[in-house]
């Protein structure tokens, strides 16, 4: 019990590095599962179960990135954009929570208006930004929702059987 629990634990920490950058989320979450069954053995998750979740945590990378990058670049962002939203989000973390918004909204701006852009267009590539980096957290953390389901249902089972 105690391993599910600190299992529970980190999956719990990644699901809130779907949403904080610079924690590995479903990452994290796929490594609980896996630590869970080195350490307990045939008694951890089985097999398929950690196939699937290996599979969520790919499609939530992949959504991540697809989501962002389509997001800034439908409203316009050049590189610059994108570069300046991942930094502005890791600078945002210091003003939790209004910094996970505001952040990659001026880090995209300022890096844009340093490249040429005028004003109006580095808002325009900001707010993609934003909205595409707050669809790829909806993504991850239904993919991370997903994964600790079926990983706590999987659980559950084995124990009742």
């Amino acid at each position: 019990m105690l391993a599910f629990m600190g299992a529970l634990l980190v999956m719990l920490l990644g699901l809130l590095g779907s949403v904080v950058p610079g924690l590995p989320g479903t990452p994290l979450i796929l490594a609980a599962a896996l630590i869970h069954r080195l350490v307990r053995g045939d008694a951890g998750a089985s097999g398929w179960v950690l196939a699937i979740m290996a599979g969520l945590t790919l499609a939530s990378v992949a959504v991540d990135f697809a989501a962002s990058s389509l997001g800034a670049k439908r409203l316009g962002a050049t590189w610059r954009g994108m570069l300046g939203a991942a930094v502005g989000g890791l600078l945002g973390l210091l003003w939790i929570p209004f910094g996970l918004v505001v952040g990659p909204l001026l880090g995209a701006m300022a890096l844009e208006m340093l490249g040429g852009r005028a004003w109006r267009e580095a808002g325009k590539a900001g707010a993609g930004a934003v909205l595409g980096v707050m669809a790829g957290a909806v993504g991850k953390i239904g993919c991370g929702l997903g994964m600790i389901g079926l990983f706590v249902v999987h659980m559950l089972v084995r124990w009742m059987a």
